[in-house]
């Protein structure tokens, strides 16, 4: 199958949805990646680089759209003022395309594809669910603008992020209020952090808690109960009691901080306003507001999407371009998120639009023309039912045990083991003299002791401290000592010695293996 990847015709797009790294990923799964000229360069990726990659590059936009299976775009099709058509002419009868939609907003585009009877994925529609994450582009966006709105505001902002001590002065450390703590508000938490501000978060969820804390930044609650946990890993509309609440709090962290950050945005819906106008005159002169949901409006009463406006000496930054100002990364992001996509998509028969899987029956909006979002909701499977506890059985009477006979062939096996141990030692004792019976008396004796003591060592102290190595080397230095106290240097002497360098190095070894262990769990 062919993929078509399109230039963006939005104006101010510079991100492109297939990268020269992804045409190999895509072309190891069985495409052919047709890029249209120039459609990576605002992305900083040359012709070139796609035609070294293995992808074919041609000048004719039209050619694209009808050559090819599957159109892979970033932005939603749009007017393409250059050829005076839409991008959804374009589209072959039946044809497949790929990309951001927002259907709730694009009515009018869905409307247009749904007459070429095609069949649309929305990238933006991937449920947010756990195997699924791998493909979902808005998290991979939301990512790069929660970093990208703290380099703007680095940029406005006329301080350190950072306290600084220095010969000239001192300067405090930035305060930055960021309001949402999803992937974009998380995202800007570790990159205001890592250029040294002091970070104070909010979000409606409580299990938003212990992540902003994780990144070091303090997390900010309001004096009332109730959840903002709504469907799909999104914050839900709280009561008109929370929200009085939760005002009151940013007027008075407006008032403080130097930074406001805001990311509030609830999927289909006008964005909130957080911060009005009496908060942005109550900040210091100099200070900066990142508005992340301009695109709809915005959480700033004084926000104006795609613009950088003053108002009483705070500046407000409306940009609804972040990801494309960080193009390079954003594609590359974007792109592994389709690859992904697609390989989830092609079984053993090639590509196809499987229902049954939840990534791809969420983000499908159109299949052969017949609308099919929003998608039925994803029930969660049941947990496995916890196993029967086992039925209580009543004791019964107790059972005596029978009284066996005795086992007379063991019991003669060991009289006559006893019997020939006996006469060995007697026959010993008769022919040896007495410097070897001393000898082997002290032999035994050695070997009985030892192994008591070895062996009724408590389990519980069987560790490299207290092995069982250690134990008989214990006895071999006793026994060397003993050797080696003699006062002529013979054959005896040198073992007793040899004995007890090299049992000393087995045990000294294993105290030091058992610190090196102990540390290991140690912080």
């Amino acid at each position: 199958m062919k993929i078509g990847v399109p230039r963006e015709v939005v104006a101010g797009e510079r991100r492109v949805a297939v990268t020269p790294e992804t045409v190999q990923s895509l072309r190891g799964l069985g495409f052919e990646v047709i890029v249209e000229a120039g459609a990576g360069v605002g992305a900083r990726f040359t012709d070139d680089a796609y035609l070294a990659a293995g992808a074919t590059v041609i000048d004719d936009t039209r050619a694209l759209w009808s050559g090819t299976d599957i159109i892979i775009k970033v932005r939603p099709p749009a007017q393409n003022e250059a050829m005076g058509c839409h991008e959804s002419d374009l589209l072959p009868h039946e044809g497949r395309l790929i990309s951001l939609l927002f259907p709730g907003q694009n009515e009018e585009v869905v409307a247009r594809l749904a007459e070429r009877k095609a069949t649309v994925l929305a990238l933006d529609c991937i449920p947010r669910i756990s195997r699924a994450q791998k493909m979902d582009v808005l998290s991979s966006m939301s990512n790069i603008a929660g970093y990208r709105a703290v380099i703007e505001a680095s940029h406005h902002f006329g301080s350190f992020f950072g306290g600084q001590i220095t010969a000239a002065g001192r300067t405090r450390p930035a305060r930055v209020l960021i309001i949402g703590a999803g992937v974009a508000g998380l995202s800007a938490i570790a990159a205001a952090r890592g250029l040294g501000a002091e970070v104070r978060a909010f979000d409606t969820r409580a299990a938003a808690r212990e992540q902003v804390q994780s990144l070091g930044a303090k997390f900010l609650e309001v004096d009332f109960e109730e959840a903002g946990e709504g469907a799909g890993g999104y914050g839900k509309q709280m009561s008109k009691e929370f929200i009085e609440a939760e005002m009151r709090l940013f007027a008075e962290q407006c008032a403080e901080v130097d930074i406001v950050i805001t990311t509030a945005l609830i999927p289909n819906k006008q964005a909130p306003i957080l911060i009005t106008q009496e908060m942005v005159e109550s900040m210091r002169p100099g200070s900066v507001i990142v508005d992340l949901a301009a695109e709809r409006g915005g959480n700033c009463e004084a926000t104006v999407p795609d613009q950088t406006v003053e108002v009483s000496n705070v500046t407000i930054i409306g940009y609804t371009d972040l990801t494309s100002r960080l193009a390079t990364h954003a594609s590359q992001f974007f792109g592994n998120n389709v690859v992904h996509l697609l390989d989830d998509m092609c079984g053993d028969e090639g590509f196809y639009v499987d229902l049954e899987d939840e990534a791809v029956r969420g983000a499908l909006v159109l299949h052969v023309g017949e609308m099919m979002w929003p998608p039925p909701p994803i029930v969660p499977k049941a947990p496995p039912p916890a196993p029967a506890p086992p039925p209580v059985v009543a004791p019964a009477d107790p059972v005596l045990p029978a009284v066996d006979e005795p086992d007379t062939g063991a019991g003669l096996g060991r009289s006559l083991g006893g019997l020939a141990l006996a006469l060995s030692f007697a026959a010993i004792g008769a022919t040896a003299d007495a410097a070897f019976i001393q000898h082997f008396t002290v032999f035994v004796l050695s070997c009985f002791v030892g192994w008591q003591l070895i062996w009724n060592v408590t389990p519980a102290l069987h560790t490299p401290l207290m092995a069982v190595t250690n134990a008989i080397s214990g006895i071999i230095i006793v026994g060397g000592i003993i050797q080696g106290a003699a006062t002529e240097t013979n054959l005896s002497v040198i073992l007793g010695v040899v004995a007890i360098l090299v049992a000393s190095i087995n045990v000294f070894g294993g105290f030091l293996v058992t610190q090196r262990m102990l540390k290991m769990f140690r912080k």
